[in-house]
């Protein structure tokens, strides 16, 4: 399934690589496909729109086919993205596996591996791990060592995003403050995105879905308990320091004596998540320190969801209305058109989406929710990859990556 591409604004008219990014954008959106569409669309002269476009022939961004007419002048170029023109390294970390993808930027897939990994094992093994999954992907994929132009990487807790690092993530230990962009962009040679997984599950949703269902709350059910907004225009809703969708560490009643990884009590993420739904089933219930034992934990858990237990689907019912009061909340304070809710244990059965169902519709007020849709994710695991994909080639395709991308050209 494609994702969405945003279209630009009207941008600045100044610097050649704005310009040279809005015409890269309209057309790697499907917006214009035509020297006349771009000339139309951003209002500058055909001889502007004619050297700027030459100069992204030229470079091997966009591909130009003759489109035939066989009138007078220039002949009529078809335009399209270079899906040659370099490659979007995705790594898709979570609490017990890793996943990573190399992508050419129309999308298309060259090589993906997913594999146990623990991210309690600490940053520095994991860096490791990856510059050496990517090597080998790249050399399975046959791509040149120079083509990988971003890696989007998604870490399971909250992220600075200008920092490209992962800030006191509960379920990250040792993580706090490594410089994940830094070290892998010096390793790998190419720029890093690094967000939190949720918000890229979210946009990969929401790009994917018809723009009628947009804005769209995000929201994973795992080890944690996350949520991302995508807004009416398509882009991730952050907010000011990239702590927008923690939901997991809102204070639910009746949970006041229960102890979050996070250190605080009564935290939803504590009490409805994967991981917790399984602590409740051993015999002690205690967080385990050991992330192992709750992978292993989790995966019962689920299997044991799927076979219908009675006493797993309890719990999933009960964690379901917990959850749904904290997504009413959210509903009452986002108004989204669409909620997603995914996760292993949504996969697994209908009981948890059933139950937030049940409680959104009873709690929240007519307004928010007379066209309102709840539904689990249409691209399950695929969710963070496909919006690590979008970000990544709308990064190169930005004034930044642009520039980057041409070097030293410049037009007069």
């Amino acid at each position: 399934m494609a994702a969405r591409l945003g279209a630009p604004g009207s941008g600045s008219r100044r610097h050649p690589d704005a310009v040279r990014s809005q015409i890269a954008r309209l057309v790697a959106a499907g917006e214009a496909s035509h020297r006349l569409d771009l000339s139309r669309l951003t209002g500058l002269s055909r001889s502007s729109i004619h050297t700027h476009v030459q100069d992204l022939v030229d470079a091997g961004l966009l591909h130009g086919e003759d489109a035939g007419g066989g009138g007078r002048g220039r002949p009529a170029l078809r335009l399209s993205l270079a899906g040659d023109a370099g490659v979007v390294l995705i790594a898709d970390l979570a609490p017990f596996s890793t996943r990573c993808v190399v992508t050419d930027l129309t999308q298309r897939v060259l090589a993906d591996v997913a594999f146990p990994w623990q991210l309690s094992e600490g940053p520095e093994p994991t860096v490791a791990l990856l510059v050496d999954r990517f090597a080998d992907l790249l050399e399975q994929a046959k791509v040149p060592a120079d083509r990988p132009r971003v890696l989007v990487v998604g870490l399971p807790g909250p992220v600075d995003v200008a920092q490209g690092m992962a800030v006191r993530p509960p379920i990250m230990p040792g993580w706090d403050g490594f410089p994940v962009a830094e070290r892998l962009g010096g390793l790998l040679g190419c720029p890093v995105l690094v967000d939190n997984d949720v918000n890229l599950m979210a946009l990969g949703e929401a790009r994917t879905v018809p723009p009628e269902q947009l804005p769209v709350l995000f929201v994973t059910v795992g080890a944690g308990i996350g949520a991302g907004f995508v807004l009416a225009d398509g882009t991730l809703h952050r907010g000011a320091d990239g702590a927008a969708g923690d939901i997991g560490h809102i204070r639910v009643p009746g949970a006041e004596e229960v102890v979050c990884r996070c250190g605080k009590a009564g935290c939803v993420e504590a009490v409805a998540s994967t991981a917790a739904l399984a602590r409740g089933l051993t015999a002690t219930g205690e967080p385990s320190l050991d992330m192992d034992e709750d992978g292993a934990a989790m995966r019962d858990f689920v299997a044991r969801l799927r076979d219908g237990l009675p006493e797993a689907l309890h719990a999933v019912r009960a964690a379901g209305a917990t959850l749904g009061e904290v997504i009413a909340l959210c509903i009452h304070m986002l108004n989204p058109r669409h909620v997603v809710v995914g996760g292993e244990v949504v996969e697994a059965s209908d009981d948890l989406l059933s139950a937030v169902r049940a409680v959104v519709y009873r709690h929240a007020l007519p307004l928010a929710t007379r066209e309102l849709s709840i539904t689990r994710s249409e691209l399950g695991g695929d969710a963070a990859v496909v919006g690590a994909m979008v970000l990544g080639i709308e990064q190169l395709l930005s004034p930044t990556g642009i520039g980057r991308f041409l070097g030293p050209r410049r037009t007069p």
